[in-house]
């Protein structure tokens, strides 16, 4: 799987990355071999760059993410998290943690914490979560209400620990595009990831991240290229941004199905190609939470689509003619 080198480090990303949130019991209990299974088919897809986080299942996923390549050596792969919730023990605390999307018991509660203090402190247990000496990138995590704070306090204690090897690389990463634009024109940042803000249905991010972040050569990986689930298989049941799909996106979802079909491609297969046509993005991230829909998504990403797609999704107006598309490489 082809790569691209990140940062002062050179920190290496192969074109899709596994996100970890599933194996950390998003939405539904995933056990300890199936979370180990979708790691190892990652691995034999030629994956080699793995994201997580300590929201991710109050640390669950760091834990299961950190045990499952444990065995590898260090420097085969890319391990990134994220900073900025601190999980603060709750002794005594009964039910568990679906509010927040995770399938666990509620044993932590997460407080935004993005001063330098909070942001070493959250890199010291994620590294013993995960059982390693460095992290090769960091995130700042949707500091959406804590954006001066991040700025000021937060990425300079990232900088300090880049300096001393803890940390290789520095990102931002958000569901919004607007504010790691200003990250990447205010700061030094290694990379950004933006989730759900560039996809077939959304491509917010065209307009102020993306361009900037390529004029400044800062890669972007993109999360969410499904729109938490609407655009792998969309039904009424399907979410939109984790919450229920609006009908007239749905609509659209199913009409972009429809031409795909037309030319014998899965619409999640036209969903990952055309997130990673635009020059700025390094890869898309694969939320997968058993070994099927990681192994599916790395034959996608192989398989030839017919420029013709592309073409019929702009002239059904479902997709705009001022956006890349990976026509050219397909034909």
């Amino acid at each position: 799987m082809r790569t691209r080198s990140v940062g002062r480090a050179g920190v290496p990303l192969t074109r899709l990355l596994l996100g970890a949130a599933g194996i950390g019991n998003l939405y539904a209990p995933v056990t300890d071999e199936q979370a180990a299974a979708t790691v190892d088919a990652a691995w034999d897809a030629g994956v080699r760059a793995f994201d997580t986080a300590p929201h991710y299942g109050l640390g669950l996923s760091e834990r299961r993410l950190g045990a499952a390549l444990r065995h590898r050596p260090r420097d085969t792969y890319t391990l990134s998290t994220k900073a900025g919730r601190l999980l603060v023990p709750t002794p005594g605390a009964t039910g568990d943690d679906l509010a927040n999307g995770f399938a666990v018991p509620a044993t932590h509660r997460r407080v935004f914490d993005f001063g330098a203090d909070g942001v070493r402190r959250s890199i010291e247990a994620s590294l013993r979560r995960l059982g390693t000496d460095h992290i090769d990138i960091v995130h700042l995590h949707d500091p959406d209400d804590h954006v001066e704070q991040a700025l000021t306090e937060a990425y300079p204690a990232l900088e300090r620990l880049r300096g001393e090897g803890v940390v290789r690389a520095i990102g931002v990463g958000m569901n919004q595009s607007a504010v790691p634009a200003r990250f990447v024109r205010e700061t030094d940042v290694d990379v950004v990831l933006v989730a759900g803000r560039y996809t077939l249905l959304d491509q917010t991010a065209h307009t102020d991240l993306l361009p900037e972040a390529h004029r400044r050569g800062v890669p972007v990986l993109l999360g969410g290229v499904f729109n938490s689930g609407l655009l792998a298989a969309p039904t009424p049941r399907s979410t939109y941004d984790y919450t229920p799909v609006p009908p007239p996106l749905l609509r659209r979802a199913l009409r972009m199905q429809e031409v795909c079909a037309r030319h014998g491609v899965p619409l999640r297969a036209a969903a990952v190609r055309f997130a990673l046509a635009h020059p700025a993005v390094a890869g898309a991230l694969i939320g997968a939470r058993d070994a099927a829909e990681i192994t599916d998504a790395a034959d996608r990403l192989a398989a030839p689509l017919p420029g013709e797609l592309w073409r019929d999704l702009r002239s059904e107006g479902l997709l705009p003619g001022d956006v890349p598309v990976p026509a050219e490489a397909d034909r």
